[in-house]
Order: structure tokens, then C-alpha cells, then sequence
């Protein structure tokens, strides 16, 4: 795989940690656009793992890559995944679409599903689904949500972080929301599934 981001520090970072990874291979980490397409060119990668820097010069880079490298797949990541860059991503033909503060098994799971050519359903929305800006967790909500994933009861929730429980149930629905949870233990589970706990 190669990786590209616009901050050297974090690109050698993920390249490293990828790296170790068994049964990956990393042919490359660059931090300026113009190397990438030279190096996936000279390295051939299965994967291409992009930060998003501006959307305009993320997605150009990415069709160039599906002009020169058809074959290679692409994974992107960015601070903010908003529902209209997800959508955009999709379009454009990105396999993943991965929030840059998620945890490094989401990535190698994004990574390993569009190395085998798949989303991880069937939906337009690139695998696996990550949350929007406007579904990022809050602190409060992540602790809540930690809480219940251990069972706990609202009211238990509500006296272990001095809130009162209708502050926790106001907080908690707000989460499953962001999480589309059918309630408040799916939400728990989630969360931990992509990440955010």
C-alpha cells in the first residue's frame, strides 16, 4: 500500500504501524501530492491510503490515480467526513472513507475490505460507515456511552458523572442519533465497534 497525508510526522507514523501489520506492505509514505501518483506508479500499490488536505485537491489526485493506477483501490482520511464528502467519496469511486481520529484497527479493517475489492455493505456509502462531523460524539456522550456498554442502568450512569438522569437520557438519545442505535445499548455497541469509545 502507499500512504499519503500533507503532514510528514503522522504519514511515517501510520506507515510505520501499517508496516507491522502482517500481510501488509508499504511501498511508500509521501507528504507532497506530487510524489504520489509517481510513486504509485513506480510501487504499484493494491491500496492507496489519502489524507484529504482540500477536497478539490483530494479527489483530483484520486482520479488521477484511477486514470493511471485503475486497479489500485483508495482509502481516504480526513478530520471532518461530512455527509457530502462521504457522498462525493462514493461517487469518485473510494472504497473508505476513515475519520482521522479513529482507532488503527478501523483502518487496517478498511483497509484489508477494499484491498479485497469490498464495501462492507451494500449500501452507496463507502465501507465501513463512519460518522459525519454532525455525528462525532461529544466527551460527555462517549462517557455515557462507555457506561452503558457496561450494563449500567440510566440512573447508575447519572450518579457516577453527577448529572441528573434526565441529562443523561437527553444525552444518550442524541447519541443514538448520531449512531442511528435502536437504543441505548446498540448505540454502546456502536460506538466501540467504530472506534469512538
Amino acid at each position: 500500500m502507499l500512504v499519503a497525508d500533507e503532514h510528514l510526522l503522522p504519514v511515517q507514523a501510520i506507515a510505520e504501524v501499517l508496516a507491522a501489520v502482517p500481510d501488509f506492505e508499504v511501498v511508500g509514505a509521501v507528504s507532497r501530492t506530487s510524489l504520489v501518483v509517481p510513486l504509485a506508479v513506480r510501487g504499484r500499490p493494491d491500496v492507496a491510503v489519502l489524507g484529504m488536505g482540500t477536497a478539490q485537491s483530494g479527489f483530483r489526485l484520486v482520479r488521477e490515480l484511477g486514470v493511471r493506477l485503475p486497479d489500485c483501490r483508495v482509502v481516504i482520511m480526513t478530520a471532518r467526513p461530512t455527509r457530502t464528502l462521504v457522498d462525493r467519496a462514493a461517487s469518485a469511486g473510494v472504497l473508505g472513507v476513515i475519520p482521522k481520529q479513529t482507532k488503527i484497527p478501523h483502518l487496517v479493517e478498511a483497509i484489508r475490505e477494499a484491498a479485497a475489492g469490498g464495501r462492507a455493505n451494500a449500501s452507496a456509502r463507502p465501507f465501513p460507515r463512519t460518522p459525519a462531523a454532525d455525528e462525532v460524539l461529544s466527551e460527555r456522550e462517549r462517557e455515557i456511552l462507555r457506561l452503558t456498554a457496561t450494563g449500567a442502568s440510566v440512573k447508575e450512569v447519572a450518579r457516577e458523572l453527577y448529572l441528573a438522569a434526565g441529562t443523561v437520557r437527553n444525552l444518550t438519545s442524541c447519541a443514538m442519533r448520531k449512531l442511528d442505535g435502536r437504543n441505548r445499548f446498540d448505540a454502546a455497541r456502536i460506538a466501540s465497534e467504530r472506534g469512538l469509545l
